[in-house]
């Protein structure tokens, strides 16, 4: 009755995070009350900004929730953190090459147009690309880490089912807001394999620090490149 009373309990933090992170955009109505802010004519600019402020709250809220195991998870990254980067990267590598191909076959052998989202993404790395660093390069991957990983991680031992799990989640976070055709939800995978990847990188090591700092090296190299494109 403990271990089920444990996972019941794990689950349903989890599924608390899970709704924390995916309504935190309603934290942008603060600074929009706060500064009398025209919704119906925002900038590219203010949206990257509001956007940043609804990432710095999560991330803090997230902190809170988790500060405990975030403190133990530290210390077992730094004791091996070589060991942990480097079967990280061997994940990573096998998680890239799958997004890579499935996104050659989306793209040319299906004629996709590309994810919806980048379009997005890229507006606002030209308009602010220093806060977009700090957003993307940072809080997102801190955030993402906890939601689609820590989370999970707590109440699905099996790895092979965490990194399912994990896969269906952090791809379908990043394509249904913004799929409009059935081949656009085909973008789930190669999204999907980069959170298997951090998924199976996290089992093997113990540590989300592993799974949080690939990613965070991830997006920073990526904002970065978009910027001096």
């Amino acid at each position: 009755m403990d271990k089920i009373g444990k996972t019941e309990k794990m689950f349903f933090k989890g599924l608390l995070v899970f709704l924390l992170f995916w309504y935190s955009k309603v934290f942008a109505y603060i600074p929009i009350y706060l500064f009398k802010m025209d919704t119906n004519n925002m900038s590219t600019s203010s949206y990257v900004l509001l956007n940043a402020f609804c990432s710095l709250m999560i991330a803090i809220i997230l902190f809170i929730i988790y500060r405990k195991d975030l403190k133990q998870e530290l210390k077992i990254f730094l004791s091996k953190k070589m060991e942990c980067m480097n079967q990280g990267f061997y994940y990573y590598g096998i998680g890239m090459l799958v997004m890579i191909a499935s996104n050659l076959i989306i793209n040319i052998g299906l004629n996709g147009g590309g994810a919806n989202n980048e379009e997005a993404v890229q507006s606002m790395i030209k308009s602010l690309p220093l806060v977009m660093i700090f957003t993307a390069g940072i809080l997102a991957p801190f955030t993402e880490e906890l939601v689609f990983r820590k989370a999970l991680k707590d109440f699905i031992k099996s790895p092979a089912i965490f990194a399912f799990c994990s896969f269906l989640l952090f791809g379908g976070a990043h394509v249904f807001n913004s799929a409009e055709t059935i081949l656009d939800y085909l973008y789930i995978i190669p999204y999907g394999a980069l959170g298997a990847a951090f998924a199976f990188a996290y089992s093997k090591t113990d540590t989300v620090f592993t799974s949080m700092t690939l990613h965070m090296l991830h997006n920073t190299l990526l904002t970065i490149i978009s910027i001096l494109l």
